[in-house]
């Protein structure tokens, strides 16, 4: 039963999430951390959102978002008994949002977001029960926004390209486990991720042009991951995660001097995973999970055309002698979203009844 419990605990993170608040892609998770012995992961998701709508003068944006792809790495090893050290490589944020010309207001309106990271952990085990974690981020950062339309009056046109920029940020946590039963609970607190972004404006009205440097602080997050044993054979898992996406913010100096606001303005998110897993068999298990993240304001930038999601995850896991094999699916509704611009906050847009699919396939070998 052990056994069986813990092979049913890469079940927990088999399929990408298929949308998330803020720029959130990956959810920072701690991949290979908790394997037994040697370990090497390599993972890809793929996802496809839907997000459409239309401007209050009748226009349809188009679908906005662009479909992602989602790689990931991560290798554990021990050092000794107590010791463990783990690494994970993924592209923790990002976004790509395009509005068509057939929107009057918004059409042409563009972001994209590229971030690229490791994550290097250690994990020291006090007792049987009780073990420690900690470590570096290594995350690299660059971003382009286009603001086109009539919704921006005089500054249509007006382009930023920020970074790259390389910086680092700690991540510390704290792990309790019973191993018999499969229990495990652990907090995770991620730090700000504090970039300066070389940064060049361009706009028709020559005040928006110019270079400077713009900080941006990826936001502070904590992540609460559970599992337990609930009968033979069977699991239940979850995760709570809040990210502090009101910290967030991108203010180029010369768009905040010609218009007296920031590109973009979000609330902080709390995502909700709850899922259950059964063990069919020595190489077969399968799981289904729920996810879930409330609304945030009424009003949302035209750069986070979403706002909260409702999904469903189904996975399977194949295991043969040191290789395992995982698949996933997930479906989210997305919430409904009405875009504003200006000061003050002017609806421009409504995005509705838009969804999102995500596909996912893990390799996990032991040696």
């Amino acid at each position: 039963m052990k056994k069986n419990l813990a092979l049913l605990g890469l079940l927990a993170t088999a399929a990408p999430a298929a949308w998330a608040g803020g720029i959130d892609r990956t959810g920072q998770g701690l991949g290979a951390l908790f394997e037994s012995g040697r370990y090497l992961e390599i993972s890809v998701g793929h996802v496809a959102p839907r997000v459409e709508g239309a401007d209050l003068l009748g226009g349809p944006t188009g679908d906005v978002a662009g479909a992602h792809l989602l790689p990931s790495v991560s290798l554990k090893f021990d050092a000794g008994d107590r010791l463990s050290f783990a690494a994970v490589a993924d592209r923790t944020y990002g976004a790509d949002i395009l509005y068509g010309q057939g929107s009057p207001l918004l059409g042409g309106t563009r972001v994209d977001v590229a971030s690229h990271g490791v994550l290097g952990l250690a994990r020291y085990r006090i007792d049987k029960n009780f073990s420690v974690h900690g470590g570096l981020r290594l995350q690299t950062s660059s971003a382009t926004v286009r603001l086109k339309g009539l919704a921006y009056g005089p500054v249509s046109g007006y382009q930023v390209r920020l970074g790259p920029d390389t910086a680092i940020s700690p991540a510390a946590g704290i792990a309790f486990e019973i191993p018999e039963i499969a229990l495990r609970v652990a907090a995770t607190y991620h730090a700000a991720i504090k970039h300066k972004l070389a940064t060049r404006e361009t706009a028709p009205l020559a005040p928006l042009n110019g270079s400077s440097t713009t900080p941006i602080s990826l936001p502070r997050a904590v992540n609460l991951d559970f599992q337990t044993g609930i009968a033979r054979d069977t699991l239940l898992y979850g995760q709570l995660r809040w990210a502090n996406w009101s910290e967030f913010r991108v203010d180029p100096a010369r768009f905040v001097a010609v218009t007296g606001e920031g590109l973009i303005e979000l609330k902080d998110t709390r995502t909700w995973t709850l899922g259950l897993a059964r063990q069919f068999d020595a190489r077969w298990a399968g799981a289904i999970a729920l996810n879930y993240e409330g609304r945030g304001d009424k009003l949302s930038s035209p750069l986070a055309p979403v706002n909260g999601r409702r999904g469903l995850t189904l996975a399977a896991i194949h295991a043969r002698d040191a290789l395992k094999i995982t698949a996933g699916v997930s479906y989210s509704k997305l919430g409904d979203a009405r875009l504003e611009t200006g000061t003050p906050d002017t609806q421009r847009a409504t995005m509705s009844g838009n969804a999102a699919l995500g596909l996912g396939i893990k390799l996990g070998w032991s040696f």
